[in-house]
């Protein structure tokens, strides 16, 4: 089975540490010691339960091969969090108010529009009939993501939404571009040509060992 982690404080779960549910019972996604009765125990932000956990270094020190100091776990931690339920935010990067508030997050949607128009390469990936994702070219299943990297920069942004096939001459007079022949010998009306349209729900991109989850209205 897949080993479990706090969604709190990133220990693992065990039937033994489980915390529990208002109604008494286990609660499968948070440990005994941050939540209990349907409650959190701390009142208390990220970065205040990453301090409270890095003085168990020792003790993580246990299980590793390497030891690792405390400012290294500080730093682990620091990008593992964000991604725990308790800490995971979601935030509308149309709302500059609400971005504002979150210093870590500045410039975070001109880097996504730049990254957006300037990266030669997007990765498209769609759900097959079966279910798996398939990262080439679209198929049936309107649901699909686009990731983009910026592998110098350490950067990359993924986005979630559904794709469409357009087969309509304007649509693909746009997109048409002089050489794109050598792919489509029949040119814009070759009937294996196409435009794919994407349109973005929600993503996720990652930056400075950060990773930030947003939605798109």
């Amino acid at each position: 089975m897949k080993q479990k982690f706090c969604q709190s404080c990133g220990m693992p779960l065990t039937d033994d540490v489980l915390g529990t549910n208002a109604d008494g019972s286990k609660n499968k996604d948070y440990c005994m010691y941050c939540y209990k009765d349907g409650k959190f125990l701390q009142d208390c932000t990220m970065d205040e339960m990453i301090e409270h956990c890095a003085q168990f270094v020792n003790a993580v020190n246990e299980g590793l091969e390497k030891p690792i100091t405390k400012e290294e776990y500080i730093g682990m931690m620091k990008t593992y969090f964000p991604q725990l339920k308790r800490w995971r935010q979601t935030l509308d990067v149309n709302n500059d108010e609400a971005m504002n508030a979150f210093p870590a997050l500045a410039g975070v949607k001109e880097l996504i529009a730049q990254m957006a128009d300037k990266q030669p390469i997007a990765y498209i990936s769609s759900v097959d009939q079966e279910g798996f994702p398939w990262t080439k070219a679209m198929l049936k299943h309107p649901k699909a993501s686009i990731y983009f990297c910026d592998a110098k920069g350490f950067k990359g942004m993924m986005l979630r939404g559904t794709m469409e096939v357009l087969t309509d001459a304007a649509s693909k007079e746009m997109i048409w571009r002089d050489g794109d022949e050598q792919y489509y010998p029949g040119g814009v009306t070759d009937p294996n040509y196409c435009v794919l349209k994407f349109t973005a729900t929600d993503g996720r991109f990652y930056s400075d060992f950060y990773p930030r989850s947003f939605v798109i209205e």
